[in-house]
């Protein structure tokens, strides 16, 4: 469905990463006790789970190592999914859902220890803000911090009065916020790039511009073949998110791909980037489409929000989102833009997580445009079922993640519509 390519868009990540190890095309035959399909966030915290477990893991990515979300997203890294609890309540129960945001909590902690375990960089910064734009909206922010901490005993939010903002985030649009020492940001193309050296150093094998044309499976397991070679498997997983297409059309009809784009400005005066964030956090409204956004180590604001349920991309993304990063700043008005990039997240109908098994084939899919905790917690689900225990990996297969309605050509237009209602509700 979506071109692929053997190099990295021009992201902010990519452009300033420097040179990008290039891992070797598979160009032969061989075994391994697991076998994941995807080179993102997903496939790679399963792989190195397995990795450390002594597992013979084998990593086959299409293009190259987080080429899609995983090395394009805005980087925060905040505790829970994208659909929030009460699908997850409905679903499971209370009792259930604590232990999955139990889970979720466990990766928060886990991907602030990650870097410092394996000895890699991230840009690692803690601290998020969930703001309200509409006065309405500001009980909600109540409402969620109360939750947590009754319901699910998370300690980690404080709600922050319009009069103390200012000492927080240097906009006038908001009436409230939260903040979540819970939450952080980072680098997500470094942490991919560290988790596949982490990988490597525990014995796992990593393939790039590696396409899987079809797999199948047999009596021992499943079998992929790409253009220059084939993998066999005891254990498949399948971590491909929007862009599985074909590969796996049961699977497929459960995703809606989604396009979200944003900018990184030029280095900002020193000063005046501390300013926009006085405390080092990032944020991110409540608005049905939110704005997010933050301040990188070398002084840029990265700033995204936009989405198009039809899946593509505008032209001159720079100017598709100026005008919202200017609405929040009014103090960067005609600031430069060095980089401005898109891609495809992987809408589920309820914007669950999609996580499972099928005999030894596995799947993680369905963040939702939420992915850098809850893959790593999915991936914790899917390793620990492979190694035996199955008790988180139950709790995702009580979820419910239907197709789209419409099929291959209806889906898309038919969920823009129903968006459009909720668009509408962000500003009457």
């Amino acid at each position: 469905m979506f071109k692929q390519s053997a190099q990295h868009i021009g992201t902010y990540y990519a452009g300033t990463y420097g040179p990008i190890p290039l891992r070797p095309r598979l160009e032969e035959h061989t075994d391994c006790d697991v076998l994941i399909i995807g080179g993102g966030f997903s496939g790679l915290h399963t792989g190195l789970r397995l990795a450390l477990a002594g597992k013979k893991v084998v990593i086959l990515e299409a293009s190259r190592l987080a080429w899609a979300a995983s090395g394009r997203n805005g980087g925060q890294a905040l505790p829970g999914w994208s659909c929030d609890m009460p699908p997850l309540e409905k679903a499971l129960g209370t009792e259930r859902a604590r232990q999955l945001w139990d889970s979720m909590v466990w990766a928060a902690e886990e991907m602030r220890e990650l870097p410092e375990r394996h000895r890699f960089d991230i840009d690692y910064r803690t601290g998020a803000l969930y703001t309200a734009v509409l006065p309405r909206r500001v009980r909600l922010l109540q409402e969620n911090l109360e939750e947590a901490s009754e319901k699910y005993g998370y300690q980690q939010l404080s709600f922050i009065p319009k009069q103390d903002l200012p000492e927080w985030i240097a906009s006038p649009r908001y009436q409230a916020a939260l903040h979540d020492s819970g939450a952080a940001h980072l680098n997500p193309l470094k942490l991919a790039q560290g988790l596949a050296g982490a990988i490597e150093a525990a014995g796992g094998r990593l393939f790039e511009q590696s396409k899987v044309l079809d797999y199948r499976e047999t009596d021992a397991g499943f079998v992929a073949r790409t253009e220059h070679g084939e993998v066999r498997g005891a254990v498949l997983v399948l971590a491909c998110n929007a862009y599985i297409d074909r590969l796996d059309p049961a699977l497929s009809k459960r995703l809606l791909p989604v396009g979200s784009y944003q900018v990184a400005t030029a280095p900002l005066d020193p000063e005046l980037a501390r300013s926009l964030f006085p405390r080092g956090t990032c944020a991110i409204d409540n608005q049905f489409v939110p704005d997010y956004f933050r301040v990188t180590p070398d002084n840029r604001l990265l700033f995204g929000g936009g989405c198009t349920y039809l899946g593509g991309i505008p032209a001159d993304v720079p100017a598709a989102t100026r005008p919202y990063l200017e609405r929040v700043f009014p103090q960067l008005r005609g600031v430069q833009i060095d980089y401005g990039w898109g891609g495809h997240i992987d809408c589920t109908m309820h914007r669950t997580p999609d996580v499972g098994r099928q005999g030894q084939r596995y799947w993680l899919q369905g963040f939702s445009g939420h992915g850098i905790l809850p893959t790593l917690a999915a991936a914790r689900a899917v390793s620990d079922a492979i190694l035996g225990d199955e008790q988180l990996l139950g709790l995702y297969q009580g979820l419910s993640n239907p197709g789209f309605p419409g099929g291959d050509l209806l889906r898309a237009p038919i969920e823009a519509v129903g968006k459009a209602w909720y668009r509408l509700r962000d500003v009457v």
